[in-house]
Parts: C-alpha cells; sequence; structure tokens
C-alpha cells in the first residue's frame, strides 16, 4: 500500500477543508488509518485515525468535534474533513497505514506506511 494525501491548501479562520489519502494496492481494507499533523518547529502529533472495519474512529482533544474521519473501501481513500479551522491547525498533514493485525493503540506514531504530506494553512 502507497499513500497520497491531497486537499490541504489555504483557508481562512472558521472554513473548512476535506482532505483525501488515497491508497494504492487491494488491501487498503486490511489497514487501520490515521491521520497525523505536523506544526513548523512542533512534533508531529496524532488528529484522527479510524480502524480497518470503519467501525472505530478516534479523535485527538484539539480536533474532537470539529472533524471527522471516514473511509471509502471501493475508492481505497480515507478522508479528514475539519470545520470551524483555527490558525493552530496550520501544519502539515500526513496519513499513515497500519495492518489490522497491530495492538497498538490509534494514538501511537508506529504506523506501517505514510504518505508525504499535505499542507494547511489557516490565516487569521
Amino acid at each position: 500500500v502507497q499513500l497520497v494525501e491531497s486537499g490541504g491548501g489555504l483557508v481562512q479562520a472558521g472554513g473548512s477543508l476535506r482532505l483525501s489519502c488515497a491508497a494504492s494496492g487491494r488491501t487498503f481494507r486490511d489497514y487501520s488509518m490515521g491521520w497525523f499533523r505536523q506544526a513548523p518547529g512542533k512534533e508531529r502529533e496524532f488528529v484522527a485515525a479510524i480502524n480497518w472495519s470503519g467501525g472505530s474512529t478516534y479523535y485527538a482533544e484539539s480536533v474532537k468535534g470539529r472533524s471527522t474521519v471516514s473511509r471509502d473501501d471501493a475508492k481505497n481513500t480515507v478522508y479528514l474533513e475539519m470545520n470551524s479551522l483555527k490558525p493552530e491547525d496550520t501544519a502539515v498533514y500526513y496519513c499513515a497505514a497500519r495492518h489490522r493485525r497491530s495492538t497498538r493503540p490509534p494514538t501511537s506514531m508506529i504506523y506501517d506506511l505514510w504518505g508525504q504530506g499535505t499542507l494547511v494553512t489557516v490565516s487569521s
């Protein structure tokens, strides 16, 4: 599985974005997916995750209530929709994939595969 993010860009505070992460390969449905972000000068942090079946989702407190993670296995794509964006949401957003056999918590940054990232800039 290879991952390619898209959907980043410049948005005003209060606006919305939907990030996409397209996965190649035939086994996408066997992978749990995570979204992480890294702001300038800061460490990479967990944002959201969805398990391999789509039955469970997880969010960081900083985005909970204004973000939705979802997946479309028919399109081999995972999405992160973010609303009410704030300047502090500015970061490079990465998606990551981890095989369903992993027992690590979704917030762990130990994933099998990472995308190259997409930049989200929120202006005040």
